[in-house]
């Protein structure tokens, strides 16, 4: 039995920011949480007591969106997340530099829509693979864009995968052209594909790796559980992490779309597993994303007549998608991130769930998610609420997107990123970083689910759309409480209180005593998982 005692404690058990000053834990739980005085008694049979010299202390925090491989291995690749085109290529060519001829250079986080000088680019506002041929003139080189709906490849990449002027673009997705017809190096969507077939994959135990040797950089913002998309090489190394008692994140698994069928055929269910790792919901794509203009819209992209996106899943193929799911327990999460998607995936929630109505025998209700909701149609804005959608969003996203949603959505960009509009109507909201997209900071998400401010204060001291705004505590509620909702776990996780897990971060600061401007120094002491101190 432990006790920590002399601190200030916001339990988020109640809607309030409910305070205590003393907590005992036991085997991994909480047994108490309160003032010290009402805890006496069992205080006496705390074998370890800690005095925490007032320090602020809340439940660990919980990115509910994620991808955990992507992530680590992303550590290792050439940071492309600059501020200007010929930066990005000065970082490639100082890579190429220490890569022996042949081997891939890998690099994430590009997004041309940010760079200056913007206007030098190639048609379409893109760069071309000639810019990393003069980096990188030996060398194949793959760079994912920071949205990862979108990729970049010199010409000895694409003469890899035989990617040509003839090469038809793949089903879902496009290959970049230039007048001539002849590839670019631009790839959207599922052409990615194409030279990702050709990059040497890690090993099982080489992500695993990887995986561990990233966790202390999560600790250090505080979190101990995320909800993972990435693919089942990730699954078995988190299975290696957990079997050798390393992982120590609480990690729900979302589970591939075209891995369903081999789950349902060996009787895994939604929900398999443990307070470590568990299987969670099954992941689908609706459509693209706003930087490469992939996402699906009801209506054209401004300054493009003729582009609304490309839509990868319409209502019907979802429902037929959800009714495989719903055989075997598993909920969708499903990614939307245009008007159309959303409004096409809400479409088939709304006949999945008179489906399950109509259906004989009682059911339990899945917990479906749409994932980002970045753009809703007002008549769409109350359904994730009256259909009982969870609405798993990425509050960096609203900063970093800010720019391009005016451009390319216009007034639309009202109901983008619309995290008070959910919370009015009565959606559960669950927040997450999408990292490597964003980072997984998520007090750099709460900063921005307060304020709608890049960290320099832009655009102004209300924010963009600031009606939108969260208060702190509906901020940390979506990263505790509503991550804990989406993931089935809400008995256990998200709050300090009795039978919960022990998984605590104590804070350098209180950030209720902060102005909203200041969260984004919030930084993580000490963390707990499992009634043990990682950090």
């Amino acid at each position: 039995m432990k006790l920590l005692y002399n601190a200030r404690i916001y339990t988020l058990e109640t809607e309030q920011a409910s305070q205590a000053d003393a907590i005992l834990l036991d085997a991994g739980r909480i047994l108490a949480a309160g003032a010290a005085d009402e805890l006496r008694q069992q205080i006496r049979q705390a074998r370890d007591a800690e005095d925490l010299d007032g320090a602020t202390v809340m439940p660990a925090l919980v990115d509910a969106h994620l991808h955990l491989e992507h992530y680590a291995l992303g550590l290792q690749k050439v940071d492309c997340e600059t501020g200007s085109l010929a930066e990005c290529i000065r970082r490639v060519a100082q890579r190429a530099a220490n890569t022996p001829p042949g081997e891939w250079v890998l690099g994430h986080g590009w997004n041309q829509n940010t760079w200056t000088q913007n206007s030098a680019l190639a048609q379409g506002g893109y760069p071309t693979a000639q810019d990393l041929d003069r980096a990188a003139p030996a060398r194949p080189v793959y760079l994912t864009a920071k949205s990862l709906h979108a990729a970049w490849a010199n010409h000895a990449a694409l003469q890899l995968a035989q990617i040509g002027a003839d090469t038809p673009d793949p089903h879902g997705g496009r290959i970049g052209r230039d007048p001539s017809g002849c590839p670019n190096g631009i790839l959207f969507e599922s052409a990615m594909q194409l030279v990702e077939a050709h990059i040497p994959p890690p090993s099982e135990e080489q992500s695993a790796e990887a995986i561990q040797n990233a966790l202390p950089s999560l600790w250090r913002f505080g979190l101990a559980g995320g909800h993972d998309f990435d693919g089942r090489r990730c699954f078995a190394a988190l299975q290696r992490l957990h079997r050798q008692g390393k992982l120590r994140l609480r990690v729900i698994k979302g589970l591939p779309l075209e891995d369903l069928p081999h789950a349902a055929a060996i009787g895994l269910r939604g929900g398999f597993g443990d307070d470590w790792l568990r299987l969670g919901a099954v992941k689908l794509f609706a459509d693209g994303a706003l930087g490469p203009r992939t996402a699906a819209m009801l209506q054209a992209y401004q300054g493009e007549a003729d582009n609304r996106g490309l839509l990868l899943l319409d209502a019907e193929q979802l429902v037929e998608y959800g009714r495989l799911a719903r055989a075997s327990g598993f909920a969708l999460a499903v990614h939307a991130i245009g008007d159309r998607a959303n409004h096409e995936a809400l479409n088939a929630f709304a006949q999945l769930q008179e489906e399950a109505r109509l259906a004989p025998g009682a059911q339990p209700a899945l917990r479906h998610r749409i994932e980002h909701v970045q753009l809703l149609h007002p008549a769409d804005a109350a359904r994730l609420a009256s259909l009982q959608v969870i609405a798993s969003m990425q509050p960096l996203h609203a900063p970093s997107d800010m720019r391009m949603a005016d451009r390319f959505w216009g007034e639309r960009a009202a109901l983008a990123y619309a995290w008070q509009t959910q919370l009015k109507h009565g959606a559960a909201l669950a927040f997450g970083s999408d990292a490597p997209v964003e980072s997984p900071n998520p007090w750099w998400g709460i900063h921005a689910a307060a304020t709608r401010q890049e960290a320099n204060g832009a655009p102004g001291p209300q924010g963009w759309y600031p009606e939108q705004r969260l208060t702190l505590l509906e901020a940390l509620q979506a990263y505790t409480r509503g991550a804990a909702y989406a993931a089935g776990m809400e008995q256990i996780q998200g709050r300090l209180a009795a039978g919960c897990l022990a998984d605590l971060v104590v804070l350098n600061t209180d950030p209720f005593r902060l102005a909203a401007q200041e969260l984004r120094e919030v930084k993580a002491q000490r963390l707990m998982i499992g009634g043990e101190w990682v950090v």
